[in-house]
Parts: structure tokens; C-alpha cells; sequence
């Protein structure tokens, strides 16, 4: 087994509100129903290697509040350690699932989106191989202490999900977190964004020239298109579901990805384990509450 994994980020509370469709302005609608679910991408991750049996340190900031209260509850339910208490405020995050199963997001963001150096001191950055980070926590005001720590431990592989909204992270910090040569894990719309190219292939050849380093584009039900580091393209089938709730099926598909690594698997075979997974996911309503069947 490879060295451990390293994840980074937040844990949020998921408000998860089902409706047939997402209102128009003046709009009078009734939900079917609603739901209040652990969330957050790198929690999803960490919830992800756990459910695989991966070795992993997830380190993400625990606030006050009625939020805070829940976070801290439920991670100790499921055996997480809290490793990080700030007196701050946690937000939570709107979750507006419509009847297809896609997702839109309002988020109120708190404490739990914050990152401080010391807070790595506790562990011993050597015993890791691999990090996670999302594009959230690099987007907020202490993105840029996240990235600087990165640059100074230039011995760990960074999995880079920098997420839906990547248009609006400092593009200073995304050419210094580039040139740390990170493996991306994107969708179609990020892959667009950040290489201006509408053909999957010619965007993930535009973003390996970047970062110099492996590219993962998930398709949905149609699977992943991986352009490795070397240079060798494949696309991985995926398979197709009935699909009851998206939420946190990205974050189920790197975790199960890094799991598979962190055991040996190669690239390839990894992310057809966690197309698997992802399938799964997406079948079941709120990421947190999957059952992942290995």
C-alpha cells in the first residue's frame, strides 16, 4: 500500500430542498420534501475513503453555531476525528435538487471554509503521498495561505477538483497551484472554462500543457476521459442509472479514485472503480448516506 492520504477542506451542513423545478422570480412553490445532511467536497471525499477502508487524515475546521453543533455531532458519529475547533460560525449550504436529480447550490459559507497553516503542524507531512484540495477553499481569502503551504511541500501529488466555480478564483493562484503540476479531476463545463476549447479531448491536451500532469474529465453516465501524464488518452465507460440526486457524485468518483491508487490500482483501473461508485451515488439521495458496495 502506497503512503497515506491527505485531505483538506470543508464539512458544511447540505439543506437539501426536492422540488419539481427551480422557481422563477414571484414563483409559489411547494418542495416535496427537505433534508439536512452532512456535505461539504472534501468531507464527501473523506466519507469516500472511509467508506473504502483508504488510510487518510482528513483535517477540516469545526465551528460554533447551530451548524457547527450538527458538524461536530455527526463527524464523531462516524468515527471521524476532529482535529481542528474554532469559536467561528459554520454556514451551511441550500441544496435545490429538482425532479431529474440535478442540483443548483446556495451557499453561506463560514468557518469551515478557512485554512490556516498551523493547523498541519499535528502531522507529519512525510508519512503522505497524496493531498486533496477543492477549488472552494482556494477561492476564499485564505486560498492563498493554502496554496503557499502547498508550495512548501512540494514532495505531495496534489488531486485538484477546482469545482463549478473556477471562473472566480484569483488567476495568480491558479497559475502558482499550476505550476505545482496538480492532477485535475474536472467536468465538461471546468474543462471549458479553464481551456477554452469545446472538444473534450483538445481542452484536456490544452490543460496538460498547463499543469504538465494527468487530467481526469468525468462525462456523467458516459464515464471519465483520463489524459495521463504521459500522453497516452482513453476514455473509461461508465454506467447508467436511474439518477434519483447528483449531490456529491464528483466527490464520490476522486474519492473512490484516490482510493483505488492509494492500493496499488493503476490510473485506469481506478477510475473505472470509482465510475462504479459515482454510479452509485447518484442513485441514492444525499452522497453521505450512500452505501458504497465494493
Amino acid at each position: 500500500m502506497n503512503k497515506s492520504i491527505l485531505v483538506i477542506g470543508s464539512t458544511c451542513v447540505d439543506l437539501i430542498i426536492n422540488i419539481d423545478h427551480l422557481p422563477v422570480t414571484e414563483e409559489d412553490i411547494h418542495p416535496f420534501s427537505q433534508t439536512m445532511a452532512l456535505g461539504g467536497c472534501a468531507f464527501n471525499v473523506a466519507n469516500m475513503l472511509r467508506q473504502t477502508d483508504a488510510d487518510f487524515t482528513f483535517v477540516s475546521p469545526v465551528g460554533s453555531g447551530m451548524y457547527g453543533d450538527y458538524v461536530e455531532k455527526c463527524l464523531k458519529q462516524k468515527g471521524f476525528p476532529i482535529h481542528v475547533k474554532l469559536p467561528e460560525e459554520n454556514g451551511c449550504c441550500y441544496c435545490l435538487v429538482e425532479a431529474g436529480g440535478e442540483r443548483t447550490f446556495m451557499s453561506v459559507h463560514g468557518v469551515e471554509y478557512s485554512f490556516r497553516k498551523e493547523w498541519m503542524e499535528p502531522f507529519h507531512i512525510s508519512d503522505y503521498g497524496m493531498v486533496y484540495i477543492c477549488g472552494l477553499e482556494v477561492e476564499e481569502p485564505t486560498g492563498e495561505i493554502l496554496v503557499s503551504w502547498l508550495e512548501e511541500h512540494p514532495g505531495l501529488q496534489i488531486f485538484f477538483a477546482p469545482g463549478p466555480r473556477v471562473a472566480h478564483i484569483d488567476p495568480d493562484r491558479m497559475k502558482r497551484l499550476f505550476a505545482l503540476s496538480p492532477i485535475l479531476h474536472i467536468n465538461q463545463t471546468e474543462s471549458r472554462i479553464l481551456s477554452g476549447c469545446e472538444e473534450i479531448a483538445e481542452a484536456a491536451y490544452r490543460i496538460r500543457e498547463t499543469t504538465g500532469n494527468t487530467v481526469i474529465i468525468t462525462l456523467g453516465p458516459d464515464g471519465a476521459c483520463c489524459l495521463e501524464k504521459t500522453g497516452e488518452p482513453y476514455l473509461v465507460p461508465g454506467k447508467k442509472v436511474i439518477v434519483v440526486d447528483t449531490i456529491g457524485a464528483g466527490d464520490a468518483h476522486i474519492g473512490a479514485l484516490l482510493s483505488g491508487l492509494q492500493k496499488g490500482k493503476s490510473m485506469r483501473s481506478a477510475i473505472e472503480g470509482a465510475n462504479e461508485i459515482a454510479a452509485q451515488v447518484v442513485s441514492v439521495r444525499s452522497a453521505s448516506s450512500a452505501i458504497i458496495r465494493t
